[in-house]
């Protein structure tokens, strides 16, 4: 045991004091920081505009189709489907006449496609108009006062709970949702840059004949098993300081909020603590703010994280142990490694495109066997536990993952 100890030592300060190791586990959370940052900045930011010159043959476009901030209509005269770039229009959209039941094509001509997204959206707005113009036609409802019922209906919100049998618990899906696929994506990349490490540090002893002086002193399992317990407790750690870090930038983002955006926060509890959220008139900072806090205390962390550490360490001795097993059967030549660690890959990537199912319909078969299986437990287990235990996902389920995860390494 001493021995082994000695190697786990070995491998875990070796790599702790790696250059490579402090850079990647300072810099990284800051990275996808800055990166995260810039995505919402491009996205608030960086969505063209389109203007869209419309030859409506029907008359009526003009009181339904409404510009925005992304697509803006024109119904200037003199525009059609030869002179729309000149007059500085993306597009043209050629409607027809429409008769009532009949199926008609209209047509989009563009120089600068609009993209998908655009484009489904555009179809929407065109059904919208036509559903308005019928409804006016049928009941003499202007569009007007069809936006103004739309905006006095939007009353109603939903919130979902889960039903313990002696209580209800508020669940958010959204949550759920992003606590399972960040988790699944992080042993996914856990299990293959440890479990590679392992497999290099195999190959390396081999290869440089440092194991065969080793092994003249240990056995072969004390060799393996310390190699892999350092590996493993050193992505432990980085996990752990990952965890210290997010956590102050999280709290050093807070002092950039405003001092009266955090009092609409408060307002917004208060009154949520008294069973009327409408009490407090807040603005939408404070609004996402309350709602993101609030989505937050609904998860069960406890378990969550005691799964989450479960998983990793179960995953990444699993994957590890054949890592290993690929680096102790590779000569001199590194690229005999590549093509034994295909059957161990694949395995890894199945389990990730399933988990990618798995947070959408945590309760499926496909869900539940994969998250039992050994081979893929570790990832596909941790996108549907945020779900809900012991609802979605049953207490026999998940004690039998983590038995047959065990017995599987």
């Amino acid at each position: 045991m001493n021995k082994t100890w000695l190697i786990t030592k070995r491998e875990y300060f070796t790599r702790v004091r790696n250059k490579t190791f402090l850079l990647s586990t300072f810099l990284l959370p800051l990275v996808i920081a800055l990166f995260i940052a810039g995505f919402v900045l491009l996205a608030l930011h960086g969505k063209s505009k389109y203007r869209i010159a419309v030859i409506d043959a029907n008359g009526y476009f003009k009181e339904y189709l409404k510009s925005d901030s992304s697509i803006a209509f024109d119904f200037s005269a003199g525009l059609d489907s030869l002179n729309y770039e000149a007059k500085g229009c993306t597009a043209a959209l050629i409607i027809p006449p429409l008769q009532p039941g009949e199926k008609t094509i209209y047509r989009l001509k563009y120089k600068k496609q609009l993209g998908l997204a655009n484009e489904e959206d555009l179809k929407d707005r065109i059904n919208s108009a036509i559903t308005d113009h019928m409804i006016f036609e049928q009941t003499h409802i202007s569009r007007n006062t069809l936006d103004s019922i739309r905006s006095q209906s939007a009353i109603a919100d939903l919130k979902t709970f889960e039903d313990t049998g002696k209580e209800a618990k508020i669940s958010s899906q959204g949550l759920s949702y992003a606590i399972g696929y960040a988790s699944g994506v992080l042993i996914y990349i856990l299990t293959f840059v440890y479990g590679a490490a392992v497999m290099r540090g195999v190959m390396e002893e081999k290869t440089n004949r440092i194991a065969e002086v080793v092994i003249s002193s240990v056995r072969p399992f004390q060799l393996m098993f310390g190699k892999i317990a350092g590996i493993g407790a050193v992505g432990l750690t980085q996990f752990l300081l990952w965890i210290i870090l997010i956590t102050g930038l999280l709290a050093l983002a807070q002092v950039f909020i405003p001092h009266d955006v955090w009092q609409e926060v408060q307002q917004l509890q208060q009154a949520g603590a008294m069973g009327n959220p409408s009490v407090a008139k807040a603005g939408k900072a404070a609004q996402l703010i309350f709602e993101f806090k609030s989505s937050l205390s609904t998860a069960n962390w406890g378990l969550i994280i005691f799964c989450f550490l479960f998983y990793f360490l179960g995953g990444y001795l699993f994957y590890s142990a054949l890592f290993a097993a690929i680096g102790s059967a590779v000569n001199e030549d590194p690229q005999e490694a590549q093509s034994l660690m295909l059957p161990i890959t694949m395995p890894i990537i199945f389990s990730f495109v399933i988990m990618s199912m798995a947070v959408q319909d945590p309760g499926g078969s496909l869900a539940v066997w994969a998250s039992i299986l050994p081979f893929s437990s570790p990832i596909v287990m941790m996108a549907r536990i945020p779900s809900g235990v012991p609802g979605t996902v049953p207490w026999w389920q998940l004690g039998l993952s983590m038995l047959l995860l065990v017995l599987g390494f």
